[in-house]
């Protein structure tokens, strides 16, 4: 028998063109990528202790980090893999909190959104993704802060280190300091690996956004226009360092 309330809701959903499919697969310079493991529902097989990366990452990332050491830059993962139901879990209290400092709906959303995802549009579901710092230099109390990584910051030697060597080992910056660039803030700390992330953001688009963030019923999600999905598409999805396109 079909549980009523699932099929009232897929019905209505399919009468807006929300549906699809996540049995379907994805094709792609021989990787194999399911519809739930881009957007974060999958059960992807991970590598590592304190951090969890796919294989090719996850090796390509211990190469990077015994090369660091012979700098005196020990590299320290803030944060690798999130699941959706992670990002779900940042996404509300993000919303719950603006909302609580006199925020509207709308102006909290575009608050979440200079430096958080809403869920099931993460680089980090991918398990290609990692947020890093040098655990080598004695700790600020928010370690991602743009400002630790400039020249005068406490990463700055992590950050020049990075610029030198990453691409070397296949991890890109993400979200550069490019001015023209648009979506999410400058993050000096986030870096992809791009073997693994461009099939990943190839096949990411071949979805429909849409599907993805209206039908999930997240908190906000009433006022994710058409407007604001085509523009964070464009401009968060896609507009990033190049080299990973």
């Amino acid at each position: 028998m079909i549980n009523r309330r699932f099929f009232i809701k897929t019905s209505a959903l399919a009468g807006l063109g929300l549906l699809t499919f996540p049995q379907l697969a994805f094709q792609n310079k021989n990787v194999d990528i399911s519809y739930d493991e881009l957007i974060g529902k999958g059960q992807p097989k991970l590598f590592g202790k304190d951090f969890k990366l796919r294989k090719a990452a996850y090796d390509a990332f211990l190469k990077l980090s015994a090369e660091a050491l012979k700098s005196d830059i020990r590299i320290q993962v803030v944060s690798s893999y999130r699941s959706f139901d992670h990002q779900k879990r940042i996404w509300e209290r993000k919303y719950k909190r603006y909302i609580a400092n006199g925020l509207n709906p709308q102006d909290s959303i575009n608050k979440i959104i200079e430096y958080s995802t809403i869920p099931g549009t993460s680089r980090h579901h991918w398990g290609t993704d990692l947020d890093l710092i040098d655990a080598n230099v004695k700790q600020p109390s928010h370690v991602l802060n743009p400002n630790h990584f400039d020249e005068n910051g406490c990463y700055s030697k992590f950050k020049s280190w990075m610029d030198q060597h990453a691409n070397t080992f296949g991890f890109h910056l993400v979200y550069t300091d490019i001015k023209e660039r648009k979506g999410f803030k400058y993050e000096p700390w986030h870096y992809s690996y791009k073997p693994l992330s461009k099939p990943y953001i190839e096949a990411y688009q071949k979805l429909n956004l849409k599907d993805i963030i209206i039908s999930e019923e997240l908190m906000g999600c009433t006022h994710f226009s058409q407007e604001f999905i085509t523009n964070y598409l464009n401009e968060n999805i896609l507009d990033i360092n190049p080299e990973l396109l």
